[in-house]
Protein backbone atom coordinates (compact mmCIF):
# COMPACT_ATOMS: atom_id res chain seq x y z
CA UNK A 1 0.00 0.00 0.00
CA UNK A 2 2.73 2.41 0.71
CA UNK A 3 4.16 2.02 -2.72
CA UNK A 4 0.82 2.37 -4.36
CA UNK A 5 0.62 5.43 -2.41
CA UNK A 6 3.86 7.00 -3.55
CA UNK A 7 2.72 6.57 -6.89
CA UNK A 8 -0.56 7.85 -6.66
CA UNK A 9 0.89 11.19 -5.39
CA UNK A 10 3.47 11.33 -7.94
CA UNK A 11 0.91 10.66 -10.65
CA UNK A 12 -0.97 13.64 -8.95
CA UNK A 13 2.19 15.75 -8.67
CA UNK A 14 2.98 15.60 -12.25
CA UNK A 15 -0.67 16.02 -13.29
CA UNK A 16 -0.50 19.81 -11.06
CA UNK A 17 2.62 20.43 -13.11
CA UNK A 18 1.15 19.91 -16.25
CA UNK A 19 -1.61 21.91 -15.45
CA UNK A 20 -0.15 24.95 -13.87
CA UNK A 21 2.15 25.03 -16.75
CA UNK A 22 -0.32 25.55 -18.89
CA UNK A 23 -2.03 28.21 -17.09
CA UNK A 24 1.40 30.46 -17.61
CA UNK A 25 0.12 30.79 -21.18
CA UNK A 26 -3.82 30.12 -21.50
CA UNK A 27 -5.12 32.00 -18.23
CA UNK A 28 -6.00 30.20 -14.68
CA UNK A 29 -9.28 28.53 -16.34
CA UNK A 30 -7.27 26.54 -19.24
CA UNK A 31 -9.01 28.91 -21.49
CA UNK A 32 -6.94 30.86 -24.32
CA UNK A 33 -5.98 34.39 -23.22
CA UNK A 34 -5.13 37.45 -25.54
CA UNK A 35 -3.93 40.41 -24.38
CA UNK A 36 -4.06 43.92 -25.76
CA UNK A 37 -2.22 47.44 -25.63
CA UNK A 38 -4.17 49.71 -26.42
CA UNK A 39 -3.00 53.18 -26.98
CA UNK A 40 -6.28 55.30 -27.42
CA UNK A 41 -7.49 55.95 -23.64
CA UNK A 42 -10.58 57.84 -24.36
CA UNK A 43 -11.52 54.85 -26.20
CA UNK A 44 -11.06 52.46 -23.13
CA UNK A 45 -14.06 51.39 -21.59
CA UNK A 46 -15.67 50.84 -25.21
CA UNK A 47 -12.71 48.55 -26.44
CA UNK A 48 -13.68 46.72 -22.70
CA UNK A 49 -17.22 46.26 -23.18
CA UNK A 50 -16.65 44.58 -26.86
CA UNK A 51 -13.84 42.31 -25.33
CA UNK A 52 -16.00 41.25 -23.05
CA UNK A 53 -19.07 40.90 -25.67
CA UNK A 54 -16.46 38.83 -27.78
CA UNK A 55 -15.29 36.95 -24.57
CA UNK A 56 -19.14 35.64 -24.03
CA UNK A 57 -19.70 34.90 -27.96
CA UNK A 58 -16.29 33.00 -28.12
CA UNK A 59 -15.01 31.95 -24.79
CA UNK A 60 -11.57 33.77 -25.43
CA UNK A 61 -10.76 36.23 -22.77
CA UNK A 62 -9.35 39.43 -24.05
CA UNK A 63 -7.70 41.83 -22.11
CA UNK A 64 -7.59 45.14 -22.38
CA UNK A 65 -4.69 47.15 -21.10
CA UNK A 66 -5.11 51.20 -22.19
CA UNK A 67 -2.24 53.66 -22.00
CA UNK A 68 -2.75 56.89 -23.16
CA UNK A 69 -3.31 60.60 -22.08
CA UNK A 70 -0.43 61.46 -19.43
CA UNK A 71 1.25 58.18 -20.26
CA UNK A 72 3.21 56.93 -23.34
CA UNK A 73 2.25 53.72 -24.51
CA UNK A 74 5.83 52.62 -25.40
CA UNK A 75 7.16 53.49 -22.66
CA UNK A 76 5.00 51.43 -20.59
CA UNK A 77 5.21 48.60 -23.14
CA UNK A 78 9.20 49.04 -23.31
CA UNK A 79 8.99 47.79 -19.36
CA UNK A 80 6.57 45.19 -20.00
CA UNK A 81 8.34 43.49 -22.68
CA UNK A 82 11.73 44.20 -20.65
CA UNK A 83 9.60 41.82 -17.55
CA UNK A 84 8.78 38.94 -20.43
CA UNK A 85 5.65 40.20 -20.89
CA UNK A 86 4.48 39.66 -24.22
CA UNK A 87 0.73 41.21 -25.45
CA UNK A 88 -0.69 39.53 -28.50
CA UNK A 89 -1.97 42.73 -29.92
CA UNK A 90 0.38 45.87 -29.65
CA UNK A 91 -0.66 49.58 -30.78
CA UNK A 92 1.94 51.43 -32.86
CA UNK A 93 2.07 55.21 -34.03
CA UNK A 94 3.33 54.68 -37.29
CA UNK A 95 6.70 53.76 -38.93
CA UNK A 96 8.77 54.76 -35.39
CA UNK A 97 6.89 52.11 -33.40
CA UNK A 98 7.08 49.19 -36.28
CA UNK A 99 10.60 49.82 -36.83
CA UNK A 100 10.95 49.08 -33.03
CA UNK A 101 9.45 46.04 -33.26
CA UNK A 102 10.95 45.28 -36.52
CA UNK A 103 14.25 44.98 -34.49
CA UNK A 104 12.72 43.04 -31.81
CA UNK A 105 11.37 40.56 -34.07
CA UNK A 106 7.81 40.96 -33.23
CA UNK A 107 6.17 41.92 -36.62
CA UNK A 108 3.42 39.15 -37.93
CA UNK A 109 2.90 39.35 -41.64
CA UNK A 110 -0.88 39.94 -41.84
CA UNK A 111 -1.25 40.17 -45.54
CA UNK A 112 -3.51 37.05 -46.34
CA UNK A 113 -5.85 38.41 -43.63
CA UNK A 114 -9.79 38.90 -44.85
CA UNK A 115 -10.01 42.44 -43.53
CA UNK A 116 -7.20 43.61 -45.68
CA UNK A 117 -9.09 44.03 -48.94
CA UNK A 118 -11.64 45.76 -47.07
CA UNK A 119 -9.16 48.97 -46.57
CA UNK A 120 -6.85 50.90 -47.87
CA UNK A 121 -5.37 52.80 -45.00
CA UNK A 122 -3.72 49.60 -43.72
CA UNK A 123 0.33 49.53 -42.39
CA UNK A 124 2.28 48.25 -45.31
CA UNK A 125 5.94 47.97 -44.66
CA UNK A 126 8.65 48.45 -46.91
CA UNK A 127 8.86 44.58 -47.12
CA UNK A 128 5.55 45.06 -49.19
CA UNK A 129 3.39 42.82 -46.26
CA UNK A 130 0.52 44.23 -44.79
CA UNK A 131 1.63 44.36 -40.85
CA UNK A 132 -0.73 47.08 -39.16
CA UNK A 133 -4.61 46.98 -38.80
CA UNK A 134 -5.63 50.62 -38.45
CA UNK A 135 -7.65 51.41 -35.96
CA UNK A 136 -9.84 54.40 -37.22
CA UNK A 137 -9.58 57.31 -39.80
CA UNK A 138 -8.88 60.11 -37.42
CA UNK A 139 -8.01 64.09 -37.82
CA UNK A 140 -7.74 67.28 -36.35
CA UNK A 141 -7.21 70.86 -36.39
CA UNK A 142 -8.20 73.91 -34.53
CA UNK A 143 -11.45 73.28 -32.69
CA UNK A 144 -14.11 75.62 -32.33
CA UNK A 145 -17.17 75.90 -30.07
CA UNK A 146 -19.62 77.05 -32.37
CA UNK A 147 -22.10 78.87 -30.46
CA UNK A 148 -19.25 80.72 -28.63
CA UNK A 149 -18.06 82.04 -32.11
CA UNK A 150 -21.44 82.92 -33.24
CA UNK A 151 -21.95 85.19 -30.51
CA UNK A 152 -18.66 86.80 -30.82
CA UNK A 153 -19.99 87.58 -34.60
CA UNK A 154 -17.10 85.21 -36.38
CA UNK A 155 -17.44 82.90 -39.24
CA UNK A 156 -15.17 79.89 -38.93
CA UNK A 157 -15.17 79.35 -42.84
CA UNK A 158 -13.21 82.75 -42.86
CA UNK A 159 -10.17 81.18 -40.35
CA UNK A 160 -7.70 79.45 -42.98
CA UNK A 161 -4.59 82.20 -43.04
CA UNK A 162 -2.92 83.45 -40.20
CA UNK A 163 -4.34 87.02 -40.15
CA UNK A 164 -8.01 85.82 -39.70
CA UNK A 165 -7.02 83.82 -36.85
CA UNK A 166 -5.27 86.44 -35.47
CA UNK A 167 -8.02 89.05 -35.57
CA UNK A 168 -10.64 86.36 -34.17
CA UNK A 169 -8.27 85.44 -31.36
CA UNK A 170 -7.94 89.23 -30.56
CA UNK A 171 -12.02 89.98 -30.90
CA UNK A 172 -12.47 86.96 -28.69
CA UNK A 173 -9.93 88.46 -26.09
CA UNK A 174 -11.63 91.63 -25.76
CA UNK A 175 -15.05 89.82 -25.27
CA UNK A 176 -14.21 87.26 -22.55
CA UNK A 177 -16.66 88.84 -19.99
CA UNK A 178 -19.52 88.76 -22.31
CA UNK A 179 -18.90 85.56 -23.79
CA UNK A 180 -18.25 84.09 -20.17
CA UNK A 181 -15.31 82.38 -20.64
CA UNK A 182 -11.63 82.13 -18.97
CA UNK A 183 -9.44 81.60 -22.06
CA UNK A 184 -9.46 81.84 -25.98
CA UNK A 185 -7.79 78.80 -26.37
CA UNK A 186 -7.74 75.28 -24.67
CA UNK A 187 -3.99 74.52 -25.26
CA UNK A 188 -1.46 72.25 -23.37
CA UNK A 189 2.28 72.32 -23.70
CA UNK A 190 3.15 71.03 -19.77
CA UNK A 191 5.16 67.89 -19.04
CA UNK A 192 2.30 65.50 -18.92
CA UNK A 193 0.98 66.08 -22.83
CA UNK A 194 4.17 67.17 -24.26
CA UNK A 195 2.92 64.88 -27.59
CA UNK A 196 0.55 67.81 -27.97
CA UNK A 197 3.24 70.39 -29.33
CA UNK A 198 5.81 68.04 -29.85
CA UNK A 199 3.99 65.89 -32.01
CA UNK A 200 0.66 67.26 -33.08
CA UNK A 201 2.00 70.20 -33.00
CA UNK A 202 4.88 69.53 -35.11
CA UNK A 203 3.10 68.04 -37.51
CA UNK A 204 1.67 72.11 -38.43
CA UNK A 205 5.16 72.75 -39.34
CA UNK A 206 5.75 69.55 -41.58
CA UNK A 207 2.25 68.93 -43.12
CA UNK A 208 0.17 72.21 -43.24
CA UNK A 209 -0.45 73.21 -47.11
CA UNK A 210 1.45 69.86 -48.17
CA UNK A 211 -0.01 67.89 -50.60
CA UNK A 212 -0.94 64.63 -49.32
CA UNK A 213 1.48 62.00 -50.83
CA UNK A 214 4.28 64.34 -50.18
CA UNK A 215 7.18 64.40 -47.37
CA UNK A 216 8.96 67.12 -48.20
CA UNK A 217 9.55 69.22 -44.31
CA UNK A 218 9.87 65.83 -42.57
CA UNK A 219 12.52 64.46 -45.24
CA UNK A 220 14.38 68.01 -44.34
CA UNK A 221 13.77 67.21 -41.02
CA UNK A 222 15.54 63.46 -41.05
CA UNK A 223 18.61 65.41 -42.85
CA UNK A 224 19.27 67.38 -40.35
CA UNK A 225 17.61 70.61 -41.87
CA UNK A 226 14.88 72.76 -41.26
CA UNK A 227 13.22 75.65 -43.48
CA UNK A 228 13.30 78.47 -41.53
CA UNK A 229 11.10 81.05 -43.09
CA UNK A 230 8.42 78.41 -42.33
CA UNK A 231 9.72 77.38 -39.34
CA UNK A 232 9.34 81.25 -37.94
CA UNK A 233 5.63 81.38 -38.83
CA UNK A 234 5.07 78.38 -37.17
CA UNK A 235 6.31 79.44 -34.22
CA UNK A 236 4.69 82.57 -34.16
CA UNK A 237 1.86 80.51 -34.21
CA UNK A 238 2.30 78.45 -31.35
CA UNK A 239 3.41 81.54 -29.27
CA UNK A 240 0.16 82.81 -30.30
CA UNK A 241 -1.60 79.67 -29.12
CA UNK A 242 -0.08 79.77 -26.10
CA UNK A 243 -0.69 83.65 -25.15
CA UNK A 244 -3.97 83.04 -25.57
CA UNK A 245 -4.22 80.12 -23.51
CA UNK A 246 -4.86 79.74 -19.94
CA UNK A 247 -1.30 79.68 -17.79
CA UNK A 248 -2.68 76.65 -15.58
CA UNK A 249 -3.70 73.95 -17.86
CA UNK A 250 -0.48 75.51 -20.73
CA UNK A 251 2.05 74.45 -18.19
CA UNK A 252 0.59 72.16 -15.77
CA UNK A 253 -2.74 70.70 -17.27
CA UNK A 254 -3.32 66.83 -17.87
CA UNK A 255 -5.24 65.51 -20.79
CA UNK A 256 -8.84 65.92 -18.52
CA UNK A 257 -8.05 69.43 -17.55
CA UNK A 258 -7.35 70.74 -21.12
CA UNK A 259 -10.35 68.36 -22.59
CA UNK A 260 -12.67 69.46 -19.43
CA UNK A 261 -11.86 73.38 -20.09
CA UNK A 262 -12.99 73.17 -23.61
CA UNK A 263 -15.75 70.61 -23.09
CA UNK A 264 -17.23 73.03 -19.96
CA UNK A 265 -17.70 76.31 -22.22
CA UNK A 266 -15.04 77.60 -20.94
CA UNK A 267 -12.87 78.29 -24.11
CA UNK A 268 -13.82 78.70 -27.77
CA UNK A 269 -10.87 76.65 -29.23
CA UNK A 270 -9.21 73.59 -28.20
CA UNK A 271 -5.84 72.04 -30.08
CA UNK A 272 -7.15 68.05 -30.29
CA UNK A 273 -8.25 65.82 -32.76
CA UNK A 274 -11.62 63.65 -32.73
CA UNK A 275 -10.73 61.33 -30.59
CA UNK A 276 -11.93 63.50 -27.98
CA UNK A 277 -15.56 62.93 -28.93
CA UNK A 278 -16.42 60.80 -26.36
CA UNK A 279 -14.77 62.67 -23.58
CA UNK A 280 -17.11 65.91 -24.77
CA UNK A 281 -19.93 63.06 -23.84
CA UNK A 282 -18.74 62.66 -20.44
CA UNK A 283 -18.28 65.83 -19.63
CA UNK A 284 -22.19 67.02 -21.35
CA UNK A 285 -21.48 69.15 -23.83
CA UNK A 286 -23.96 69.56 -25.58
CA UNK A 287 -22.58 72.75 -28.09
CA UNK A 288 -21.91 72.44 -31.96
CA UNK A 289 -18.26 71.70 -33.02
CA UNK A 290 -15.93 72.14 -35.46
CA UNK A 291 -12.74 72.38 -37.66
CA UNK A 292 -10.82 75.60 -38.87
CA UNK A 293 -7.46 74.38 -39.84
CA UNK A 294 -3.77 75.32 -38.27
CA UNK A 295 -3.54 78.43 -40.70
CA UNK A 296 -0.01 79.52 -39.35
CA UNK A 297 0.57 80.96 -43.05
CA UNK A 298 -0.78 84.30 -44.59
CA UNK A 299 -2.42 82.23 -47.72
CA UNK A 300 -5.08 80.13 -47.70
CA UNK A 301 -4.65 76.81 -46.31
CA UNK A 302 -8.54 75.27 -45.93
CA UNK A 303 -7.43 71.83 -44.66
CA UNK A 304 -7.08 69.76 -41.77
CA UNK A 305 -4.57 66.68 -40.36
CA UNK A 306 -6.58 63.23 -41.16
CA UNK A 307 -5.12 59.82 -41.46
CA UNK A 308 -4.72 56.51 -39.71
CA UNK A 309 -2.98 57.36 -37.02
CA UNK A 310 -3.15 54.13 -34.97
CA UNK A 311 -2.46 50.62 -36.17
CA UNK A 312 -2.55 46.76 -34.43
CA UNK A 313 0.33 44.96 -35.02
CA UNK A 314 0.29 41.20 -33.72
CA UNK A 315 3.31 39.92 -31.49
CA UNK A 316 5.24 37.23 -33.02
CA UNK A 317 6.30 36.38 -29.69
CA UNK A 318 3.01 36.03 -28.01
CA UNK A 319 1.47 33.43 -26.64
CA UNK A 320 -1.75 33.26 -28.72
CA UNK A 321 -1.26 34.59 -32.30
CA UNK A 322 -4.22 33.00 -34.10
CA UNK A 323 -6.67 34.16 -31.92
CA UNK A 324 -5.19 37.46 -31.68
CA UNK A 325 -5.80 37.23 -35.32
CA UNK A 326 -9.56 35.93 -35.27
CA UNK A 327 -10.36 39.01 -32.85
CA UNK A 328 -9.08 41.40 -35.32
CA UNK A 329 -10.92 40.08 -38.08
CA UNK A 330 -14.52 40.02 -35.99
CA UNK A 331 -13.89 43.87 -35.22
CA UNK A 332 -13.65 44.40 -39.23
CA UNK A 333 -16.07 41.99 -39.99
CA UNK A 334 -18.83 41.90 -37.88
CA UNK A 335 -22.29 44.18 -36.60
CA UNK A 336 -20.42 43.97 -32.86
CA UNK A 337 -17.18 45.02 -34.44
CA UNK A 338 -18.92 48.00 -36.45
CA UNK A 339 -21.09 48.79 -33.50
CA UNK A 340 -18.00 49.30 -31.25
CA UNK A 341 -15.71 51.18 -33.46
CA UNK A 342 -18.69 53.55 -34.74
CA UNK A 343 -21.14 53.78 -32.40
CA UNK A 344 -19.47 53.21 -28.80
CA UNK A 345 -16.15 54.58 -29.62
CA UNK A 346 -17.07 57.25 -31.47
CA UNK A 347 -14.21 56.39 -34.17
CA UNK A 348 -14.18 57.12 -38.00
CA UNK A 349 -13.93 53.17 -39.07
CA UNK A 350 -10.95 52.63 -41.74
CA UNK A 351 -13.15 49.61 -43.50
CA UNK A 352 -15.50 50.30 -46.52
CA UNK A 353 -18.02 47.41 -45.29
CA UNK A 354 -18.61 49.81 -42.56
CA UNK A 355 -21.90 51.48 -43.10
CA UNK A 356 -22.65 53.48 -39.43
CA UNK A 357 -21.62 57.30 -39.05
CA UNK A 358 -20.16 58.70 -36.44
CA UNK A 359 -22.06 60.56 -33.82
CA UNK A 360 -19.81 62.91 -32.59
CA UNK A 361 -19.33 66.39 -33.66
CA UNK A 362 -15.81 66.34 -34.58
CA UNK A 363 -15.35 63.07 -36.04
CA UNK A 364 -18.21 64.19 -38.42
CA UNK A 365 -16.17 67.56 -39.01
CA UNK A 366 -13.44 64.93 -39.76
CA UNK A 367 -15.27 63.51 -42.27
CA UNK A 368 -16.53 66.21 -43.46
CA UNK A 369 -12.71 67.51 -44.56
CA UNK A 370 -11.72 64.15 -46.12
CA UNK A 371 -15.26 63.91 -48.33
CA UNK A 372 -13.99 67.33 -49.45
CA UNK A 373 -10.37 66.13 -50.18
CA UNK A 374 -8.93 69.39 -47.77
CA UNK A 375 -6.64 67.04 -46.00
CA UNK A 376 -2.68 67.48 -45.04
CA UNK A 377 -1.11 64.36 -43.93
CA UNK A 378 0.14 62.60 -40.61
CA UNK A 379 4.06 63.03 -40.75
CA UNK A 380 4.35 63.09 -36.95
CA UNK A 381 4.35 59.68 -36.34
CA UNK A 382 7.39 59.37 -39.07
CA UNK A 383 9.64 61.38 -36.68
CA UNK A 384 12.37 59.10 -34.80
CA UNK A 385 11.01 57.74 -31.92
CA UNK A 386 10.38 59.81 -28.72
CA UNK A 387 12.03 62.97 -31.11
CA UNK A 388 8.59 65.37 -31.13
CA UNK A 389 7.72 64.51 -26.94
CA UNK A 390 11.48 64.23 -25.63
CA UNK A 391 13.88 66.56 -27.92
CA UNK A 392 11.18 69.11 -29.09
CA UNK A 393 8.57 68.99 -26.16
CA UNK A 394 10.95 70.96 -23.59
CA UNK A 395 11.42 73.61 -26.04
CA UNK A 396 8.04 73.70 -27.10
CA UNK A 397 7.58 74.50 -23.06
CA UNK A 398 10.15 76.81 -23.04
CA UNK A 399 8.16 79.24 -25.61
CA UNK A 400 5.33 78.49 -23.65
CA UNK A 401 6.75 79.33 -20.13
CA UNK A 402 7.92 83.20 -21.75
CA UNK A 403 11.57 81.91 -20.74
CA UNK A 404 12.58 82.17 -25.03
CA UNK A 405 11.45 84.13 -27.79
CA UNK A 406 10.06 82.51 -31.09
CA UNK A 407 13.97 83.79 -32.55
CA UNK A 408 15.42 81.32 -29.74
CA UNK A 409 12.46 78.71 -30.19
CA UNK A 410 13.87 78.55 -33.94
CA UNK A 411 17.14 77.67 -33.04
CA UNK A 412 16.54 75.59 -30.43
CA UNK A 413 14.24 73.62 -32.65
CA UNK A 414 16.54 73.90 -35.65
CA UNK A 415 19.64 72.60 -33.43
CA UNK A 416 17.77 69.76 -32.11
CA UNK A 417 16.99 68.75 -36.08
CA UNK A 418 20.57 69.18 -37.21
CA UNK A 419 21.15 66.54 -34.09
CA UNK A 420 19.43 63.94 -36.65
CA UNK A 421 22.04 64.10 -38.90
CA UNK A 422 24.91 62.85 -36.83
Amino acid sequence: MKRVGIIVLALIFCASMVFAGGNRNTGTTGAKEITIMHGKIETDAALKAYAALYERQTGIKVNVRSVGGDQRLDVVLRSMLAAGEEPEIICIAGKAGYEEHLQGNRITDLSDQPWVKDTSVAFVDQFGRTVGFPLAIEGWGLGYNKSILDRAGINPATLTNINAIKSAFERIDSMKDQLGIEAVVSMAAGPDLMWVPGDHGTNTYLALGVPYNSSRYLDMMLRGEADTTRLTAFGEYMDLLFRYSNRTTLLAGGYDQQVGEFALGRTAFIHQGNWIDPNLADFGARFEVGYAPHAMLPENTDGIFVGAPWYYIINAKSANVEEAKKFLTAMASTREGHEYMVTNAGMIPAFKSVTLTPSGGFSKAVQAYSNQGKVYPWLQNDMPTGFGQERLGPIYNQLASGSINVQRFVELFRNAVASLDR
